[in-house]
């Protein structure tokens, strides 16, 4: 006998919003700290990512991606800072935006030349 199927509750049905994080901006800085501090206090541990997260409960990937990103923030590492990215994401939205507008009048611009055209043949 098999069981029944549960529905799904509203809360599953509806996506995720973008802006919902799954752990606080202090939860993060503070986990980034503690990282920082214990491999200065010992440069050759390697497991320091894997027991800061056991101990906070959050995952290890999250951790070690804050981590090199704080890095990167600090110039400590070469990459895109987290302003950059910002920027560039703002950039490409614009460019999307631009991209559709400029869609729209050549659209527009097709529509009425053609209407021209059939108005002059008359």
């Amino acid at each position: 006998m098999s069981t029944p199927r549960r529905r799904p509750t509203q809360q599953e049905k509806e996506p995720r919003v973008a802006t919902q994080r799954r752990y606080p901006d202090e939860l993060k800085e503070r986990a980034v700290r503690m990282v920082h501090q214990l491999l200065r206090e010992d440069p050759g541990d390697q497991g320091v990512i894997s027991r800061v997260a056991r101990q906070l409960g959050i995952g290890k990937e999250s951790l070690r991606a804050w981590v090199k990103q704080a890095d990167v923030d600090a110039g400590c590492r070469p990459g895109m800072t987290t302003d950059e990215q910002a920027k560039l994401s703002e950039l490409e939205r614009e460019i999307k935006e631009l991209r559709r507008a400029n869609e729209i009048l050549q659209a527009a611009a097709t529509f009425f030349g053609a209407e021209l055209d059939r108005r002059r043949t008359k």
